[in-house]
């Protein structure tokens, strides 16, 4: 993508997010964190004591007391703010860059009498007809219904090579904003202003249409009950203190009830599932929702194509064959021959192959050859010589035909070499010129390297891979082994996709898949995660979840991890805050009631100064973490491929035997240099 990447604390981005957190105090705002909310309402009655320490009856602390309780409860609300803030404007950074790429473009709007009429891009509404010529901009989304076109998508992509898009197929869909380097295209508009692809990807990017995912809906619901019953807790405290004679202020038992609920997961809460969008943005993949990134975080099965995916996709030349009594240098030519005029990716693979092993040849010897096209037909190409020799390459069944119409005999290993060629995964061409068969070409779809050891991660994981394929069973069950996925499906018709999904979703399984073509959108459709490729169909585009603006279907390795790693920090953080609270019982609780009960000083395992240090330094402590773990939350929790049982394990065992652990170390500082102070 074009957006900057900018960093977690970028001065431009801090600065705005400190005056962002001042306008979030607003309480309509502060209401829809209900933890929060009730620290900023706990920050309000304070100010009041602050202000005048009587108001709500006798009070028995000073009034510096007061004023120390309502600033750490200001800072606690203005920290959890901040968290929020910087995370919205590190996507609002990139939406600034997205729109310097979205402009008002003049377009050349065709008329049904067949002039163009030159139109703000504004203006364009579904269905409409455009012509782009090159230099031109792109002026909104759609498909290509005539022509041909190099069209560079830098804007959107950040890459620098231009792609070929062409009316039909699977790569007719173009975005607004891009531009044509090359011919002309007539497009189809498909979307109203404001809907366009970039409309989109602006407002899901700066958060303005993120809603909160049913995960994090969850746990808010969770944190508001855990927030409700401490207040019940601390209301059921007066009358026990009272019956011990033991006179608790209101400052006091708003710090007490701060303490007690969880408002370090509470502050980061937002800020979590907002970073979790922006990681996903960063690696040029646009979320739908963040539903979307949660589902991919608990992803059982990822069914995959082979070619382009698990494949390079372009079949290049491996090895020349001879058949018996020919040599490797003659079926060596034979193989240069057929292919000198075929500009195809295999045919130049051939000749460049065929150079490598030091062949000579002329091009003015084929200057004036009769070349002989592949079509789906024959399914044979080849050259027609001036002198009479046909040179032909093909399907080795073609082939066997070509040569017995040329009466010529069939050798009786050639049969034998192209099962071997496709039982190694790779596709046999055979070779022949006039009667006579030479060799068999190898053509190998290499799997792309790296691709067996991120499998094995999801393997670690749990996660089932699954190849789809329209192969042969043999260079199925070939690619399949090299590239170490679980299961493969051969022959594969959109249909059998769909079933291998419901099958999947049948034993309570999550689904993920990828998918370029119209006819994988009913397949999509059925999915749980659904990436679809930018490069491919609209009807794929709208099936999805998930669009990968760099066209690379390896993406969804990516995105599982980064819906994991969400996943993973949310639970994290939450285990650290609720653990971290242990700590602070035994700094307040002793300190309330060990005037009335000295028994409880047993519990004073910290040792704390006095009663207002250890409140105060437990409070303290409770702001502070916040911006502390603000990095955990932007960055998301360390990420290894490993089982539910061993993550959830070691996350218990760091986090929360951290969450134990660094609480009591840190008040215990704190109450230090308080008890040095006061």
């Amino acid at each position: 993508m074009a957006t900057e990447q900018k960093k977690t604390l970028d001065k431009e981005i801090v600065m705005q997010a400190i005056i962002d957190s001042f306008k979030k105090l607003n309480p309509l705002t502060m209401v829809k964190n209900p933890v929060m909310f009730i620290v900023e309402v706990g920050t309000i009655i304070t100010l009041i004591l602050s202000l005048a320490p009587d108001a709500f009856g006798a009070s028995t602390v000073s009034r510096e007391y007061n004023i120390a309780v309502f600033l750490i409860l200001f800072f606690t609300v203005l920290f959890a703010n901040f968290a929020e803030a910087l995370a919205e404007g590190r996507g609002k950074a990139q939406a600034d860059t997205l729109r310097k790429t979205k402009s008002d473009t003049i377009a050349k709007l065709l008329q049904k009498d067949g002039y163009i009429k030159e139109v703000s891009s504004t203006q364009l509404r579904k269905g409409d007809i455009v012509r782009v010529d090159a230099g031109d901009i792109i002026p909104s989304d759609g498909e290509i219904i005539e022509g041909l076109a190099s069209i560079d998508e830098s804007a959107i992509t950040g890459e620098s090579a231009p792609v070929i898009k062409e009316a039909g197929g699977d790569f007719s869909s173009v975005t607004g904003g891009t531009r044509v380097v090359s011919d002309y295209i007539i497009v189809k508009v498909t979307t109203d202003p404001g809907e366009s692809f970039l409309d989109r990807m602006i407002s899901l990017v700066e958060g303005a249409s993120r809603q909160k995912t049913p995960n994090e809906i969850a746990l808010t619901t969770l944190l508001a009950v855990l927030t409700l019953i401490f207040l019940f807790v601390i209301i059921t405290l007066v009358p026990l203190a009272t019956y011990l004679n033991v006179t608790l202020d209101i400052a006091t038992l708003i710090a007490l009830l701060v303490c007690l609920i969880p408002t370090t997961i509470g502050g980061l809460l937002s800020a979590i599932g907002i970073a979790g969008m922006n990681r996903v943005t960063r690696f040029n993949v646009l979320a739908m929702s963040g539903k979307a990134v949660e589902a991919a975080g608990d992803i059982d099965t990822m069914i995959l194509d082979k070619t382009g995916t698990i494949t390079f996709g372009n079949r290049m030349a491996a090895e020349f064959i001879p058949i018996e009594g020919v040599s490797k240098q003659e079926a060596t030519f034979a193989a240069l021959q057929s292919s000198v005029k075929d500009e195809t990716p295999e045919g130049r693979s051939i000749v460049e192959l065929a150079n490598s092993l030091e062949a000579n040849w002329s091009e003015r010897e084929y200057r004036d050859a009769e070349i002989i096209e592949f079509t789906a037909e024959t399914r044979m190409s080849g050259l027609n010589l001036t002198d009479g020799t046909k040179i032909r390459k093909g399907a080795v069944d073609a082939i066997k035909k070509f040569v017995t119409e040329q009466n010529g005999s069939l050798p009786r290993d050639l049969e034998d070499k192209a099962t071997c060629i496709a039982k190694a995964g790779g596709t046999p061409l055979a070779v022949a010129v006039d009667d006579k068969v030479f060799g068999v070409i190898y053509l190998k779809d290499t799997v792309k390297p790296g691709l067996k050891e991120r499998f094995a991660e999801l393997r670690a994981m749990g996660i089932k891979t699954m190849m789809c394929t329209g192969d042969n069973p043999l260079t199925a069950a070939t690619i399949a082994q090299e590239a170490g996925v679980d299961e493969f499906i051969a022959e594969a018709k959109p249909e059998d996709k769909i079933a291998a999904i419901k099958r999947e979703q049948a034993q309570g399984k999550l689904v993920a898949m990828t998918g370029d073509g119209t006819n994988d959108a009913p397949a999509l459709a059925q999915a749980d995660v659904r990436l679809a490729m930018n490069s491919g169909t609209m009807a794929a585009k709208e099936a999805a979840n998930m669009i990968d603006l760099d066209s690379d279907p390896t993406k969804l390795l990516s995105v599982i991890e980064i819906g994991k790693q969400l996943l993973i920090t949310r639970g994290a953080l939450t285990t650290f805050s609720i653990a971290n609270d242990i700590a602070k019982y035994f700094a307040i609780i002793p300190a309330l009631f060990i005037m009335a009960l000295p028994q409880l000083n047993a519990l004073n395992i910290m040792n704390l100064a006095s009663p207002q240090s250890a409140i105060l330094s437990a409070l303290i402590f409770n702001a502070v973490i916040i911006p502390l773990l603000i990095p955990v939350a932007m960055k998301g929790a360390k990420y290894r491929p490993m089982s539910a049982n061993r993550l959830l394990s070691r996350n218990l065992f760091i986090y929360g035997l951290g969450g134990v652990a660094v609480p009591f170390i840190g008040i215990k500082l704190i109450d230090m240099i308080l008890s040095g102070l006061l």
